[in-house]
C-alpha cells in the first residue's frame, strides 16, 4: 500500500499518514493541498512528504489508514522553501505544523477553494532582461527574439506566442530568470516617480547597504525620524529589481501599509502587491498567488506577509522593526521579525531592519556584531530635532486633562498656520465612570477591569473582552449622579473643539476609523493641510510624514513609568521618540511638550535630555543586571479556567512536571496581571534561561506532559515562546 504524510489544521503536534489511491500515486508531491477525512469531518491538508510504500514486511498498523479523498493542486502550492519555513516556525514556537501551514495560506486557499484567478495577460521586459539582451548568445534564437520583441514595451502574451511559435520554453525560462515579468495587458503607460536626491550621509549609508545585496546578512538601519530611510528602501529595491529579484517589505500596522505601498507603486509601477487583513480574502489570495508566480516583484504587508511565497526573494525590509505589532499575540504566537530573518537566511537574501528606536534585542545583536549597524543621525532637511520640554503638572490646574501650557501652545501654532498633534494612548471619553455620591465604579462583569466611557455612543465598553452596555442614567448602586473620571482621546477632542470652534480637529483611533480607506483619506487631508489639530493614539506615532506638523503634546506619559511589564519603559521611550519625530519635518524646528507628574524620573529625564540611544543604553544595563531579555530567553505558560483554584492547581502540576535543569528557572505560578478576563481566571508560569538552546530542550521535553495535563483537565492553556508581554 502506498501512503503519504499530510499536515492537517488541527491543534495536535503531529502529522498523519493517509493511503494513496492508485490514480494519485504518481501525482502527489509535497506542497500540494489535498482533501482528507479526519474523524467525522473532511479537512484540507497539505502534503509534507513523498509517497512511500508501507512495505510488506512491516506489521499492520493498529488503526485504519484512510485514503486521500481528492488532490486540489496540479503542482505544489507551497514551495520546498516555504514548507521549510513553516517547519522551522512550528518547531521554534512549539505549534502544530498543520496550523502553521494553515496560517500561511490565505482564506480561500486554506478552505480548499479553487479561486478562478486569471494571470495577467501582459509580458514586459525587466531591467535585468534589458541588461541581459546584448549578451544573449546567437544560438539562443528564441530567447533573443523574445527579449527583442519586448524591448520597446509590454505586449500581450497571446500575441507574443502567435508571433513566436517556439517561445513557450523561452517565456518560462525568462520568467524564472527574472528577465521578463507578467503585467497588466498593455504594460504600464504612466510615468513613474523619479528618485529623490540623497544627502551625503544617505549616499554613504546606501553604498554600505548595497554591498550586502546578493547574500544573507542583517543590517540595522538606525535613522532618526525624517532622515530618509524610506528613500534608501526604494533605492535598494531598485538594485534588487534590476537583478531580477523580489523584495518583501513589512510594516507593523495596517494603517502604514497603504502609504508605504503607494510609495513603491509610484516608483516601480504595478508590480507591487499588498498583503494584510484589511484586504478582502479574494484579493489577498490573488496577491499571494501573484507573488508565488513571480508576477508581483514587491510585496508590502503586515506580519502575515512573511509567509507570502516569493521564489526570487533577494531583500527583506522591516520598517519600524521595534514595533510590538510584529509579535502575534494569539494562536500561532510568532514574531514576524525573527521568522523573516530565518526566511532570508534560507533564501540567501539581505535583511534591513529600519527604526529610529531599535528594540533592545536588535541593539544587542548589533553590539555583538551579529548585525551591521548603520546610522542616519540627521534629518534630510538638516533641521534640528524638535525641542522637548518636560512639563510638571503636579500643581497645575488641568481642564479635561490639558494644562494651560499645552492649550496655549496649540493656540499659538494655529495662529501661525501650523498643525498640532495631541497624543494619548487611551481611546474613549474617560477610563472610569464614578458615582459622585457613593463612589461606586462601573466594573466589567467579565474582567478585573473598569468599563470605559464612550460618550458619543452613550455606552460603556470593556477594552479587554469587548463587553458593551448602555450608560446608565444614574448610579445602579444608590441612584446618585455619575461622573466620568480621567481622559481618553474622545474627551480631548471635545475639549479642543469647544476651545477652538473654527479649527478642524480630527481624532485618529480605532473607534473613529474603522477601515484602511478611512484612515488613508484622513491622512491625505492632513498632508494637504486641511486638518488643524490631530488627537490620537499610537496609530499616529508610526511612520507618518506630516510636513505642516510643528507641535506635539503628550497628554500623559506617566502610565508607562510604573508598568508591571518589564518592557513598559522601553515602549514608552519608543513612543515618545516616535511622536516627537512626527514634528518639524517640513524644514522648521518643532516643539514637543510632555505632561508628567514625575518630571524627576531619571529615565524620563535621560530620554528628554540625551535622546533614545542614551535611554536605551541605560535600559540595557538594567536588563543585564536583572538577567532579562536580551540577556535571557523566556517562555510563558498561560492557563485559563473558571476558578482560581483550578488555574493554580494546573500550574503547580505543570511546574512539577518540568524536567530538572540548572539552566532553566521556573518563576511562579502566579495570577496574571489581570487575573480575570472574559469570565475566566488566568494565571501563568514563566520560564527563563540564559541559553536559548537550553530553554528549547527543556520545553521539548516538557510540552508532551503539558498536553496530557490539558487533555485531562480541559482547561485552556498556551505556551508563548519569546513573549511580547507578561500580561
Amino acid at each position: 500500500m502506498k501512503q503519504v504524510t499530510v499536515a492537517v489544521p488541527v491543534p495536535l503536534r503531529r502529522l498523519f499518514d493517509y493511503a494513496v489511491p492508485e490514480a494519485l500515486a504518481s501525482q502527489l508531491q509535497p506542497g500540494q493541498r489535498v482533501k482528507v477525512p479526519f474523524a467525522r469531518r473532511e479537512l484540507i491538508g497539505v502534503v509534507v512528504g513523498a509517497v512511500v510504500d508501507s512495505g510488506r514486511d512491516e506489521p499492520a498498523p493498529a488503526y485504519e489508514i484512510k485514503p486521500v479523498t481528492a488532490l486540489l493542486d496540479p503542482a505544489p502550492l507551497l514551495s520546498a522553501a516555504l514548507l521549510a519555513l513553516c517547519r522551522w516556525t512550528a518547531d521554534y514556537y512549539l505549534h502544530p505544523l498543520g496550523e502553521v501551514i494553515a496560517a500561511a495560506l490565505p482564506g480561500p486557499l486554506r478552505r480548499g477553494e479553487q479561486p478562478a484567478i486569471r494571470p495577467p495577460e501582459g509580458l514586459q521586459l525587466t531591467a535585468a532582461g534589458r541588461a541581459t539582451l546584448p549578451d544573449v548568445p546567437a544560438r539562443s534564437q528564441a530567447m533573443r527574439a523574445l527579449l527583442t520583441m519586448l524591448e520597446p514595451g509590454a505586449s500581450n502574451a497571446a500575441s507574443v506566442r502567435a508571433r513566436l511559435p517556439n517561445a513557450a520554453a523561452a517565456i518560462k525560462r525568462a520568467l524564472d530568470a527574472g528577465w521578463i515579468e507578467r503585467c497588466a495587458d498593455g504594460g504600464i503607460p504612466r510615468t513613474l516617480e523619479p528618485s529623490l536626491p540623497l544627502t551625503a550621509l544617505q549616499a554613504e549609508v546606501l553604498a554600505a547597504l548595497e554591498t550586502g545585496i546578493g547574500r544573507f546578512g542583517i543590517s540595522l538601519l538606525e535613522g532618526v525620524t525624517g532622515s530618509g530611510k524610506t528613500e534608501l528602501y526604494l533605492r535598494l529595491t531598485e538594485t534588487v529589481l534590476a537583478a531580477g529579484g523580489q523584495v518583501l517589505v513589512l510594516a507593523p500596522e495596517i494603517g502604514l501599509t497603504p502609504q508605504l505601498a503607494a510609495r513603491f507603486k509610484a516608483r516601480f509601477g504595478d508590480g507591487v502587491a499588498s498583503f494584510h487583513s484589511g484586504l478582502g480574502e479574494a484579493e489577498r489570495a490573488r496577491h499571494w498567488l501573484a507573488a508565488g508566480a513571480g508576477e508581483a516583484r514587491i510585496v508590502v504587508g503586515t506580519r502575515s506577509a512573511v509567509f507570502v511565497p516569493m521564489p526570487r526573494l533577494q531583500l527583506v525590509i522591516l520598517d519600524e522593526e521595534h514595533d510590538g505589532s510584529y509579535k502575534q499575540q494569539d494562536g500561532l504566537r510568532y514574531h514576524a521579525r525573527d521568522v523573516a530573518i530565518v526566511r532570508a537566511r534560507d533564501a540567501g537574501a539581505a535583511v534591513v531592519l529600519g527604526s529610529a528606536t531599535p528594540s533592545l534585542e536588535t541593539l544587542r545583536n548589533a553590539k555583538d556584531g551579529r548585525y551591521r549597524h548603520l546610522k542616519l543621525d540627521r534629518r534630510v532637511h538638516d533641521t534640528p530635532p524638535p525641542r522637548i520640554h518636560l512639563l510638571d503638572v503636579r500643581h497645575a490646574v488641568l481642564e479635561n486633562g490639558l494644562s494651560p501650557t499645552i492649550v496655549d501652545a496649540v493656540a499659538r501654532h494655529l495662529e501661525q498656520g501650523h498643525q498640532s498633534l495631541l497624543f494619548l494612548n487611551r481611546r474613549g471619553y474617560a477610563p472610569v465612570l464614578l458615582c459622585h455620591d457613593c463612589g461606586f465604579v462601573m466594573p466589567c462583569p467579565n474582567c478585573d477591569a473598569r468599563l470605559v466611557v464612550h460618550r458619543a455612543r452613550k455606552r460603556l465598553a470593556c477594552h479587554h473582552c469587548g463587553h458593551v452596555e448602555p450608560q446608565p442614567p444614574a448610579c445602579p448602586d444608590c441612584g446618585g449622579r455619575q461622573v466620568p473620571i480621567g481622559q481618553g482621546t474622545e474627551r480631548i477632542e471635545d475639549a479642543l473643539a469647544l476651545r477652538f470652534p473654527e479649527a478642524r480637529i480630527e481624532r485618529v483611533d480605532s473607534d473613529r476609523l474603522k477601515s484602511g480607506a478611512a484612515l488613508a483619506k484622513l491622512l491625505a487631508d492632513v498632508q494637504a493641510g486641511e486638518v488643524d489639530v490631530l488627537v490620537g493614539t499610537q496609530v499616529l506615532a508610526k511612520g507618518h510624514d506630516f510636513a505642516g506638523l510643528q507641535f506635539a503634546g503628550l497628554v500623559d506619559v506617566d502610565q508607562a513609568l510604573f508598568g508591571s511589564d518589564f518592557r513598559a519603559l522601553e515602549r514608552m521611550g519608543q513612543l515618545v521618540t516616535q511622536v516627537a519625530g512626527r514634528v518639524g519635518r517640513g524644514g522648521e524646528p518643532g516643539e514637543v511638550i510632555l505632561q508628567t507628574h514625575h518630571p524627576e524620573h531619571p529615565l524620563l529625564k535621560l530620554l528628554v535630555e540625551r535622546g533614545y540611544p542614551a535611554f536605551a543604553a541605560a535600559l540595557m544595563a538594567e536588563r543585564q543586571q536583572f538577567l532579562l531579555p536580551p540577556f535571557a530567553h523566556l517562555a510563558l505558560l498561560r492557563v485559563e479556567a473558571r476558578t482560581d483554584g483550578d488555574v493554580m492547581a494546573f500550574l503547580r502540576k505543570a511546574k512539577a512536571l518540568l524536567p530538572a535543569s540548572a539552566a532553566v528557572e521556573a518563576l511562579g505560578p502566579a495570577p496574571a496581571t489581570m487575573a480575570r478576563r472574559a469570565g475566566f481566571q488566568r494565571g501563568q508560569l514563566l520560564l527563563k534561561s540564559h541559553s536559548r538552546a537550553a530553554l528549547h530542550r527543556g520545553l521539548d521535553g516538557w510540552l508532551p506532559d503539558i498536553e496530557i495535563l490539558g487533555q485531562q483537565t480541559r482547561h485552556r492553556w498556551s505556551l508563548d515562546v519569546d513573549p511580547g508581554d507578561l500580561f
